[in-house]
């Protein structure tokens, strides 16, 4: 059954205005920062795959067609690659293909840094084309030169790297990147592009200075914020940076504290928000956000790197001992773990399975 003939009929609760997607009452899509278009698309998407009985889906396809990038931040496992390694790319054929085997209605292309990719304009081009949503992840150090090489479009997010005020972003990225960073972001603004940031919360980040750097990108007229806890990966050069679980959740209760009230764009589910705080527990779930690099499909995730590479999706799906893997599964490197490539899926997954219970806790 084709999920969009339903959409269709008036008779589908999505369309008749007592579905919640609609009202706005339904948790998935309440945020601010996600665009109607993406939104209504997932939606379509996610009921596809319910009518259809899939119980792993992809979500986000983790895009990491080099490991390259113009900074060294603390928290980044990435750059710590061999040279020969730093030399690879993926072609525009096979980022394409990742994006055809899986399915996934949205792409985040990150690295690395995108923009030092010298076909990430045809990339970006192709992607749009197939009438995917693409987060084009970048620490904006090359974006202000570069915003010639693509046009605003509702199919593409420039996502920003930023960290939080300026002297914690250049804390853990180098000095002078969060002044090269904002200027790119108001220039690319200013051209008509929907802009979004992605900020990964370390140990140090006082709670005050973090709702003070929310706000401010707000006035600024941000069109989304995507927050996350750091994760540890085993070659970032600073491994004091990163937050144990009971500590992300008693920052994350104190740094979001009437996020709704005071209407913040933050582009995730609220439940990975209620996740985040302790309010509610999940599995892991990264089946969610495959990733594919250079190497080909990472198991099981693009956090841990010892777990081998799939040839093709179905090979990631089917081959992966998810169970290996998650907050219970004993693997210490999972053990604090929070990081929205695992458990952002298990919130949404989490909403269509428990409508009734996602809508109650609205209130929470």
């Amino acid at each position: 059954m084709r999920s969009h003939l339903l959409l269709v009929t008036g008779h589908w609760p999505l369309v008749t205005g007592h579905w919640p997607l609609v009202t706005g009452h339904w948790p998935l899509v309440t945020n601010m920062g996600v665009p109607l278009r993406m939104k209504t698309a997932l939606a379509g998407y996610l009921i596809k795959q319910k009518i259809l009985g899939k119980k792993k889906y992809p979500l986000v396809l983790m895009l990491e067609p080099l490991f390259a990038c113009n900074l060294k931040c603390a928290g980044c496992g990435k750059v710590q690659q061999p040279v020969e390694i730093l030399k690879k790319r993926m072609t525009p054929e096979e980022c394409w293909n990742a994006v055809e085997e899986c399915g996934a209605p949205i792409v985040s292309i990150a690295g690395g840094e995108p923009l030092a990719h010298l076909q990430i304009e045809e990339i970006v081009k192709g992607f749009i084309k197939r009438k995917k949503f693409v987060f084009l992840c970048t620490n904006a150090v090359m974006l202000e030169y570069n915003l010639h090489k693509f046009e605003p479009s509702p199919y593409l997010i420039i996502s920003v790297h930023l960290d939080g005020l300026k002297e914690t972003h250049d804390r853990i990225t180098g000095k002078g990147v969060y002044d090269s960073a904002v200027k790119a972001i108001k220039a690319a603004k200013a051209k008509g592009f929907c802009v979004m940031t992605n900020t990964t919360v370390y140990d140090g980040e006082k709670v005050e200075d973090f709702r003070k750097f929310v706000e401010m990108m707000k006035e600024m007229g941000i069109d989304g914020m995507m927050i996350s806890p750091g994760y540890a990966y085993e070659k970032a050069s600073r491994q004091d940076l990163f937050l144990a679980k009971e500590k992300t959740r008693e920052w994350f209760r104190k740094a979001v504290e009437g996020w709704r009230e005071k209407q913040w764009p933050l582009n995730q589910s609220p439940l990975f928000i209620d996740f985040l705080q302790g309010k509610i527990d999940f599995d892991c779930t990264a089946w969610g956000n495959p990733s594919r690099n250079i190497f080909g499909w990472q198991k099981p995730c693009y956090l841990i790197e010892d777990g081998g590479y799939a040839k093709t999706y179905k090979e990631l799906i089917e081959t992966t001992d998810w169970k290996k893997y998650g907050p219970e599964s004993g693997d210490p490197r999972c053990a604090n773990c929070m990081a929205h490539v695992g458990f952002e899926p298990s919130a949404v997954d989490f909403i269509f399975k428990h409508p009734l219970k996602a809508l109650l806790r609205k209130s929470d």
